[in-house]
């Protein structure tokens, strides 16, 4: 009995305001509001955060394969599910796969993690990001979020069971971006709605009813990953589906996330979900993927460490245009009076990665202080190289001091720097994030977060900074 054993989402707390941006230019209108990660975060970045959310306890967290689904990797030519690998701290000896250039690329990811267990893998990680453009002011801008979801896949503890799946492939070109390609291109909608999303998905969901002798009745949630959320109700509809039966609503809130679309409604039906219950997963993009799953009764002891509930309602909603354009690279400015930011030694990225990535410190095996960054020798009773790994990403954290810099060079400034103690012991200097200003305080708790650094010389840089506590 294959299936998902847990799942985790990840949506970044900036929301950008559709009507915020056709008042930008002069136009009335635009409902709801789109997720947008943060200057300082990328699909490797919220994948990471996706996965620390399937974690539903304080034990290991441990796989066998990793698989990373998005259109967007921050590489052409590097593996990111080999930095997933490290920033989550997972054994040396794993499969690590990256999936991309298809929005069925983390259905592809999903069955391709299925059949690893099935073949005698114990267990399978899938996570899957985007953060996709549209050009300003167009209609791909306005519709387009970012968002991550992650999917735990083994044979134990079973939340919903894998039960069947069928797949249709057709090259249609109807949306793309090519290598030089900063924003989505698309042809006509009409016709990759009609020659493509309608006939394709119905197909692959057609096989997949009559294959286990079901009729659309049968099925208590349907997800119809596609275009827009309008379409998707006409499908459901045209297929025989009820309304109540298709799972929607995450446009207005979100946007259209991508590759993550579908795994992040999958994981906000699943947090409803009941024993017993069928749920039909339609993925789109040249062609569709239809999975059928089977809930369990394991799905009433589960619970991910935030879901997809909670982080929706945890967020930022007064983001302004301009500063999304900043964030996202679409609005040049003036350069700080700063040198250039060196490339990083490729070197010294792989000595020190298990700090960088994987969050490690050191503590004291004589006298069990612990200490960040690694030491060699003891602070608190001298020892000298009586030092052991130490991770402090899992830990609880509190605010010692902090301070607020309005002249330091930022995408969304002020810069703030806190000095964190951790539960255990331990120290750190590190930056906050995710914050509303006026609740800063001493004694805030806060947690790790996994963000992109930097990007110097075509190498992105990774680490490990503080948010308030979601």
């Amino acid at each position: 009995m294959v299936g998902i054993t847990g799942y985790g989402a990840y949506i970044p707390f900036s929301r950008l305001s559709r009507k915020v941006i056709a008042e930008a230019y002069g136009e009335k209108g635009g409902s709801g509001e789109k997720a947008v990660a943060n200057h300082d975060e990328d699909s490797l970045s919220m994948a990471v955060e996706a996965a620390m959310d399937a974690k539903a306890d304080e034990g290991d967290f441990n796989v066998d394969v990793v698989f990373f689904a998005s259109t967007t990797p921050p590489y052409k030519e590097k593996q990111s599910s080999a930095i997933i690998r490290s920033a989550l701290d997972f054994k040396r000896n794993i499969r690590a796969t990256d999936v991309t250039d298809s929005l069925r690329a983390s259905s592809g990811a999903l069955l391709s993690a299925a059949d690893a267990v099935k073949s005698g893998e114990k267990s399978a990680l899938v996570t899957t990001s985007d953060t996709r453009l549209g050009g300003a002011q167009g209609g791909f801008e306005a519709l387009l979020g970012d968002g991550a979801a992650s999917l735990l896949i083994g044979s134990e503890n079973v939340l919903a069971t894998i039960e069947d799946s069928k797949s249709i492939t057709v090259d249609i070109t109807d949306q793309w971006r090519s290598t030089a390609d900063d924003f989505l291109q698309s042809w006509e909608e009409r016709f990759g709605v009609e020659s493509g999303y309608n006939q394709l998905v119905s197909e692959a969901i057609h096989e997949l009813l009559t294959s286990n002798d079901l009729h659309t009745t049968d099925i208590t949630k349907v997800i119809l990953a596609g275009p827009k959320e309008r379409y998707q109700k006409k499908l459901a509809s045209t297929l025989g589906f009820s309304e109540e039966q298709l799972m929607a609503g995450h446009e207005n809130l979100i946007g259209h996330c991508g590759t993550a679309q579908a795994p992040l409604l999958l994981v906000d039906c699943l947090e409803g979900a009941s024993p017993g219950d069928l749920i039909v997963m339609a993925t789109y993009g040249s062609g569709s993927d239809a999975i059928l799953f089977k809930v369990t009764e394991k799905i009433r002891s589960y619970s991910p460490r935030m879901g997809f509930a909670k982080q929706l309602q945890s967020k930022r909603d007064n983001l302004p245009y301009t500063t999304y354009l900043k964030w996202k690279n679409m609005l040049p400015v003036e350069a700080g009076r700063r040198p250039e930011i060196p490339q990083p030694s490729a070197p010294a990225m792989y000595r020190h990665q298990e700090q960088n990535l994987g969050g490690y410190g050191s503590i004291c095996t004589a006298c069990e202080t612990p200490y960040f960054p690694k030491q060699h020798v003891c602070a608190e009773c001298g020892a000298i190289r009586q030092m052991e790994p130490y991770k402090f990403t899992d830990k609880k954290g509190k605010v010692v001091t902090y301070t607020s810099d309005y002249l330091a060079v930022s995408p969304d400034p002020p810069s703030t720097f806190n000095v964190i103690d951790f539960e255990g012991g331990g120290r750190m200097i590190c930056e906050m994030v995710d914050y509303h200003f006026d609740q800063l305080a001493v004694g805030m708790e806060v947690e790790m977060t996994f963000r992109h650094l930097y990007e110097a010389g075509s190498l992105h840089n990774y680490t490990w900074k503080v948010r308030p506590k979601r």
